[in-house]
């Protein structure tokens, strides 16, 4: 039974409001843990998108991220070009890696084509591949902390990508909301933690590096219940020696269930 058990996710509070509601009403304790901030390449992106959108003329634009369409958007607005962004995007077959993604897309007034059956890269991928997209032109926007992943599997499909950055990814910078979590961390007080993407995990180890000791972070790691949010994540924890669950199906809740299993066989 996951009741009762303290469940650590690698997302800000806000980020991690559906996983605080999933655990609550299991009786579990869900911590956020802020792993990551933003960083923005500036006010010039939406410009960047709206010159690459004209000189690249793509038949798709693919989202991999609400915070991706968020950040992109938020500086459109601020420079009066919210309207001329809606348009660009509009124009092409809009691709959502996930739900949460489709929604903040919504949110912008833009109608989203197509939503894969598996909420990721690879996922994507099979959607361009089910569409006959052979030789047609995809823009992607995203972290500059990305892999090459996406962009060598949908040329391998026989597409053209051109990826524009919009933000890199850093660990989190304010330790202090750490401390609640290394305190239980260290009394064997955590039971689980669900690691929600491969920058996740990278600013997970950076943090507690500075948190404890290395010795007693991987010890008592092995103590505790993992799950990745999808197969990248868990390629990145092996890196680290950690052995993890991967959730089923790629999303926060596909996450908790793979938690609840665990602790419902223990």
């Amino acid at each position: 039974m996951i009741s009762g058990k303290t469940i650590a996710i690698t997302r800000t509070k806000e980020d991690a409001k559906e996983f605080i509601d999933l655990a609550s009403q299991e009786n579990a304790i869900p911590i956020p843990l802020p792993t990551l901030e933003l960083v923005s390449k500036g006010e010039k992106i939406a410009d960047d998108f709206l010159d690459s959108i004209k000189e690249f003329n793509p038949d798709y634009s693919v989202f991999m991220s609400p915070k991706a369409v968020k950040l992109l958007f938020d500086v459109a607005k601020n420079n009066s070009k919210h309207h001329e962004l809606q348009m660009a995007v509009a124009n092409t077959i809009v691709v959502a890696v996930g739900p949460k993604t489709k929604e903040a897309l919504e949110s912008e007034g833009i109608k989203v084509n197509h939503v894969p059956n598996r909420y990721s890269s690879v996922g994507v991928g099979e959607s361009f591949t089910r569409l006959n997209a052979v030789g047609k032109k995809v823009i992607i926007p995203r972290s500059g902390a990305s892999t090459e992943f996406l962009a060598d599997l949908l040329e391998k499909i026989g597409l053209i990508v051109k990826e524009i950055y919009l933000y890199d990814v850093k660990a989190f910078s304010d330790h202090s909301q750490w401390k609640e979590f290394t305190e239980l961390f260290l009394q064997n007080k955590i039971d689980g933690i669900v690691y929600t993407s491969v920058s996740s995990v990278q600013g997970f180890f950076e943090i507690m590096s500075h948190m404890c000791e290395n010795k007693d972070l991987l010890k008592n790691l092995e103590k505790i219940q993992i799950v990745a949010i999808g197969p990248f994540t868990a390629e990145e924890l092996k890196k680290f020696n950690v052995q993890t669950k991967v959730a089923d199906v790629h999303t926060v809740h596909g996450a908790f269930d793979a938690m609840k299993n665990i602790f419902s066989l223990a």
